[in-house]
């Protein structure tokens, strides 16, 4: 590193750093709040056990000091034993190599831990050199990898304005895409019907009629979430990840340590049946943006998780002004009900040059497909023709 004033050192654990110096560098005062990058949210997982060792999720954050050793930039940083609970699927890439005799595992992830959603990964105080630290910080981290014979080193769900920095770096970028909901200034959830196609217009309405008859659904937020609350939602969850994953990626404890840290930026939207719950889904909230997380039922009703997680969603975002929903990775079924697809990126470092080669061909090909679905899918929208539904992300 050719600045002598910045000190590298290596975090075993959020537990090592002050949550307040942490902070100041993810979530400075006066920034867009990420609740994904704070150190409540990141400690959280490695402490009740989600993000440890052993379940292959081995914390080595990265943390560029001053020469008075106060934290000018930090990057949240794993070795992994597998590719689980990433979303940014290389599991070809890691068959291909073993196939050809190298071991693809352990390598290093700059990420969120069960978490598709965009965000900074390199992380700089606002009033430091922006260039010499994030050049420190994914210089760090590309040392820790070939110090330590690792395969490789992936950023997932970077900015876009990441992903160019990191390409200048030397690193390979993917695509892929989410779909996510822009908050157009709506008044109402009928302001933003209005803005669909009539026939759009009326099955979301009689989607929303069908899925709250019977039901009762309450936001809860801060203090009115409680551990019964949590234990309702935890057996929700427990059915999902059960059904789709084979195993969860977090335990009950995480949901009590999130609440009882994060109560204020947790949504929990549950629907009742007299008294009982049946259904819930988790969102986080940040500056402008609402982000779904993870959802569940005990019981089969029709369009209920659609109702529970994006429409309900949606409501909570328009009455308090918040400009965008996004609702996790994947499901091209959002796009008949107002989320729009916005590209997602990724950057990535390979070991091997015959391994990075292959790679960089495939990648070539891929992002272009990614952008061939995008506009087929952008020219399918709900919303009437005269209607611009933005993708920010994408321009």
């Amino acid at each position: 590193m050719e600045n002598k004033r910045l000190k590298i050192r290596l975090l075993n654990s959020l537990a090592e750093i002050d949550p307040a110096e942490w902070d100041a560098v993810a979530n400075p005062a006066g920034e867009q709040y990420d609740p994904f990058l704070s150190w409540a949210f990141l400690d959280a997982l490695e402490t009740s056990a989600a993000a440890t060792p052993d379940t292959g999720w081995t914390p080595c954050h990265v943390v560029i000091d001053d020469a008075h050793g106060v934290a000018q930039g930090v990057m949240p940083l794993y070795a992994k034993t597998h590719s689980r609970g990433e979303f940014v699927f290389d599991y070809a890439w890691a068959d291909a190599y073993h196939r050809a005799g190298g071991d693809y595992y352990p390598k290093l992830l700059g990420a969120v831990p069960f978490t598709p959603v965009t965000g900074r990964r390199l992380l700089v105080r606002p009033d430091a050199d922006p260039d010499a630290l994030e050049q420190a910080l994914i210089s760090a981290a590309v040392e820790l990898a070939a110090q330590n014979d690792l395969s490789s080193l992936h950023l997932n769900f970077i900015t876009p304005e990441t992903a160019k920095r990191l390409e200048s770096f030397g690193l390979l970028v993917r695509t892929d895409q989410q779909f996510r909901w822009e908050n157009q200034n709506y008044v109402d959830f009928d302001d933003f019907l209005a803005q669909l196609s009539s026939a759009k217009r009326k099955n979301l309405r009689k989607e929303r009629k069908k899925a709250q008859d019977g039901l009762q659904f309450k936001h809860l937020t801060g203090a009115a979430i409680t551990e019964t609350h949590w234990d309702a939602f935890y057996h929700f969850y427990r059915d999902t990840s059960d059904r789709k994953w084979g195993s969860p990626y977090l335990n009950r404890e995480t949901f009590s340590i999130i609440g009882e840290r994060m109560a204020d930026e947790v949504l929990l939207i549950l629907a009742y049946d007299d008294d009982l719950p049946i259904a819930g889904a988790l969102n986080l909230i940040g500056s402008d943006t609402l982000y779904g997380r993870y959802w569940g039922a005990i019981e089969t009703r029709p369009m209920l998780h659609f109702e529970t997680c994006y429409y309900q969603a949606m409501d909570f975002a328009i009455k308090h002004g918040l400009k965008r929903v996004e609702a996790g990775a994947q499901g091209g079924h959002k796009l008949a009900r107002g989320y729009v697809p916005t590209t997602t990126y990724s950057a990535h470092w390979i070991a091997h040059a015959g391994l990075r080669h292959a790679i960089d061909q495939y990648l070539e090909n891929e992002r272009r497909a990614v952008d061939r679905e995008a506009d087929y899918l952008r020219q399918r929208t709900p919303f009437k023709a005269n209607t611009s539904a933005t993708d920010e992300t994408a321009k």
